[in-house]
Formats: C-alpha cells, structure tokens, sequence
C-alpha cells in the first residue's frame, strides 16, 4: 500500500463537471493499493498518517499532526501508483489490486482514518476525477507500508 500525501491549502474534486469533496487545509491523499495488501497495511498507513508533523506550527516548524493544524484530508484511490515502467513505454498495471477489493480497502481505510479523529472527504472510487488543488509549500510526503515497522 502506498501513499502520496500533499499537504493543501484547499483542494477539491469533481467529477463530470459536478463538485463531489471539498476541504479547506489539510491533505490531498493518494491512495494506491497492491495485490497482497490488506487490512493492517491500512491500519498502519491510517496511523502512521494521523501522527505525520507535517504542518507548521506558531514557529514556521514542521511540528503538528492534520489533528493539532485542524486539517481535513481528501481521500483519493489511485491505482496508477503502482504502475510498473520498467519494459516498454507503456505502463503495466498488474501489481495493482483488482477493482473490487481495491474498493473496499478504500473504505476501510477511510474508517481507519476517522477512527484516528481525523475529518476525511472522499472522491468516487474509479471515476475520472478532476481535482483543483491548492499545494501548501509544496510538501509532498510518500508513504509506502512495507516501509513502515
């Protein structure tokens, strides 16, 4: 499971020209999911994130948690995040997690993250998303569970 978090001013997502989410700051995360991936991943992720001080505190200083700054997060599934270039030019998609357990991992991990206090918005899993973000720094965090402990 992997994850790229950009800490926002604001950011939004539509979807057919309609706006589905909306926060003001906090995070946009990307969400990509491999085969073998489950539920702890999830869990450890959603932890992992809650507790990441990546916003700035009084100080100018990478010191608080999405909690303490009072951000929200926009959750985003992402399979391309597992794209394989390595032969040809054309990504492969293979690693990725087939649709239907992708999508429920999606929601667990959501529920991870609002049992972590945190307020999460979602897109619409496997639709084209179009999202207007307003990076913050930029700060752009990559989290990949095998990395974690």
């Amino acid at each position: 499971m992997r994850i790229v978090i950009q800490r926002v001013l604001k950011a939004s997502l539509s979807v057919d020209g309609k706006k589905i989410s909306s926060i003001d700051k906090g995070a946009v995360v990307f969400l990509g999911l491999k085969k073998g991936d489950g539920e702890e991943e999830a869990k450890k992720l959603a932890i992992k994130l809650s507790k990441l001080r990546i916003f700035e505190d009084e100080n100018g200083k990478m010191n608080k948690n999405i909690s303490d700054y009072g951000g929200e997060i926009l959750l985003v599934s992402q399979f391309t995040l597992y794209a394989n270039c390595r032969h040809g030019n054309r990504p492969s998609f293979t690693d990725a997690l087939e649709p239907q357990e992708a999508k429920k991992l999606y929601l667990i991990m959501q529920q991870y993250l609002q049992e972590e206090d945190i307020a999460v918005k979602m897109g619409i899993f496997g639709a084209d998303m179009k999202i207007d973000v307003l990076n913050d720094g930029p700060v752009t965090i990559i989290l990949d569970s095998s990395d974690l402990k």
